[in-house]
């Protein structure tokens, strides 16, 4: 995580919102905000040099980096590669998903894909993100939300039943025009009129978001704990991705998940896209939430729309 954290206070000196406002409708009291001179792929290294520290492996032992994000170093090339770059890696094959906020159970589900195979593998999944440089702080309807940061987990064969247990995932492009980015790809270059305009923000129609995000979540991780062949009752965490409470909590109403048994870091962090999930996760385990054993349902929607929903046992 950056270090800077940037207050609700804060945010009411930059825009017309109040901490108040702020928290009743999102659940966030900060974010984290990275500095001008830090990257995606800074802390996706970052992330993943500790997650490789608690496997107990070297970088080096990884047989494959796939980092999602929505926030790339640079069109071309990958993030991933950047990643490499910055740690000295190579020969492993590096590569980016572009899901949005569903981009780490995108990651998860073509990790595992890749690990199926006879030989024994190693893949890191990173969900990196630095929403703060492609935010609008004009708009208080999207500023409010987002926030900086990255996780990363090691996968690996196994022959035992734990792992990933069930998962699917999904998009609907039809949705593609109510969470976007307007320029700076191939149909709108970026240009001086196109930063005066600032359509390099991410643009968001809240209400349309809001209730695809719940429909397409909540159907997902059903979906998942169903394929699993386990009950809602089975489940040990519920870790949705961190919209914001309303969506989350909405989302675990339907699943009939015990509201202590869903985990939230949004109050802390706010909505940091593809990175919510694995940072949550992290977290949970080192609060003791999950250890060795537990079954976690995880869910994600993200822009696209994509979403996708799975059931881990660690």
């Amino acid at each position: 995580m950056p270090e800077r954290i940037l207050t609700n206070a804060e945010i009411e000196t930059m825009v017309d919102t109040s901490d108040a406002w702020i928290t009743e409708r999102t659940g966030i009291k900060e974010r984290r905000i990275a500095d001008t001179d830090t990257a995606t792929s800074d802390l996706a290294a970052g992330a993943l040099e500790d997650a490789c520290a608690q496997a107990g492996i070297l970088a080096n032992d990884l047989d494959g980096i796939i980092v999602a994000t929505s926030t790339p170093d640079t069109v071309f090339p990958s993030t991933a590669c950047w990643v490499q770059h910055k740690l000295g890696l190579s020969g492993m094959p590096a590569f980016d998903i572009s899901a949005g906020c569903t981009g780490w159970l995108y990651a998860l589900e073509i990790a595992s894909s890749l690990l199926a195979g006879p030989d024994p593998k190693k893949i890191a999944v990173i969900g990196a993100e630095v929403m703060s440089k492609v935010v609008n702080w004009d708009d208080r309807g999207t500023c409010v939300l987002f926030g900086d940061g990255a996780g990363a987990a090691i996968l690996e064969t196994t022959s035992e039943v734990r792992g990933l247990l069930s998962s699917n995932w999904g998009a609907d492009g039809t949705l593609a025009p109510i969470l976007f980015q307007p320029a700076g790809g191939t149909r709108k270059p970026a240009t001086a009129e196109t930063v005066a305009a600032r359509e390099h923000s991410v643009v968001m129609e809240g209400n349309s978001v809001f209730r695809h995000a719940v429909r397409a979540m909540s159907s997902a991780v059903l979906e998942a704990i169903e394929n699993a062949q386990i009950t809602a009752d089975a489940i040990d965490l519920l870790i949705p991705h961190q919209a914001n409470i309303r969506i989350m909590e909405a989302c675990r109403q339907r699943t009939s998940v015990p509201r202590e048994k869903m985990y939230s870091i949004v109050d802390r962090y706010g909505n940091m896209s593809a990175a919510t999930i694995p940072a949550a996760l992290h977290m949970a385990r080192a609060e003791g939430r999950v250890s060795e054993g537990s079954t976690i349902a995880m869910t994600a929607f993200g822009t696209g729309l994509t979403w996708a929903g799975a059931v881990l046992r660690l």
